[in-house]
């Protein structure tokens, strides 16, 4: 593996970036969401994804196109500290990154994200994209994926030491408060935020489809999106954080990074070289 100075493209200068492009043609680029996420920063979510696009550049010699925090947040409209994107706005600004990426050489792009509505967004774009330029790029959903990998851990349970260990993999670990007070927006009760969820009728029909697809709905309060664990002292925010780090390590083993990204040319040869041959009614 090459070494760099950095992995970010934003962090390096065009020199680095089109030496990088001489070698190899893999971007990562983590969607994140801005939102309220308990006793936790807004940007937990967008953290989760930026870390695992990070581990996922080191093991192929990509780079990651980071700060995209916003984007279609969900049913969090009620907290004032959520940022709200349309899904069809996200979709638009998300799509003419993904040309830009193609036209400078990104021709192996990876979307990654760590939400459960970030596929309205980030899905419809895999797709698009593919119809109108014919390079294959790929997303990759944690929530998904960690259903199915035989993972020694349970991705919900473990959710939350998750995000605290994405902040340490950053370098951030010391952006997650300590001694937040429960409030309108924390809750450390799990249960009660389970009894304020169940209040809303919508959960009634969510069953019908994917999450946040089967029915426009809100939370009733900050606190019923998501109970964080109580953290009082730097030692225990490092041994959530390191469970967390573990976890990401293990998901990204798992699901063999190396393997994806060699597959992912595989498709964008098959294409050109069989689909795009044998029917010309697709080109």
């Amino acid at each position: 593996m090459i070494e760099m100075r950095t992995r970010f493209l934003s962090k390096l200068t065009n020199g680095e970036v089109e030496e990088y492009l001489s070698r190899n043609d893999i971007i990562y680029v983590p969607v994140g969401v801005t939102e309220t996420h308990g006793a936790m920063p807004l940007d937990a979510e967008t953290v989760v994804a930026e870390a695992l696009a990070l581990k996922m550049a080191e093991e192929t010699d990509g780079l990651v196109l980071h700060n995209l925090p916003y984007f279609f947040a969900g049913g969090t409209n009620c907290a004032k500290g959520t940022v709200q994107m349309s899904v069809k706005d996200g979709m638009n600004y998300l799509y003419q990154i993904a040309k830009s990426l193609l036209r400078q050489g990104f021709r192996r792009q990876v979307y990654v994200t760590c939400h459960a509505p970030a596929y309205l967004t980030v899905g419809p774009v895999i797709r698009d994209f593919f119809e109108e330029t014919k390079c294959p790029i790929l997303y990759i959903d944690m929530v998904k994926a960690a259903d199915n990998k035989d993972l020694s851990f349970d991705f919900m349970e473990t959710f939350n030491d998750i995000c605290i260990g994405a902040y340490k993999v950053l370098g951030r670990l010391e952006d997650v408060p300590l001694n937040v007070a429960e409030s309108n927006s924390v809750t450390y009760d799990v249960q009660s935020m389970l009894q304020g969820m169940a209040k809303n009728p919508a959960n009634k029909l969510g069953k019908f489809a994917l999450p946040s697809a089967a029915v426009g709905s809100y939370f009733d309060r900050p606190a019923d999106h998501m109970a964080t664990p109580l953290l009082t002292t730097p030692q225990e925010r490092e041994k959530h954080a390191d469970i967390g780090v573990k976890a990401i390590e293990e998901f990204i083993d798992h699901i063999d990074v190396k393997g994806i990204v060699e597959t992912l040319r595989e498709v964008d040869e098959y294409t050109q070289n069989d689909s795009l041959v044998k029917y010309d009614c697709i080109k």
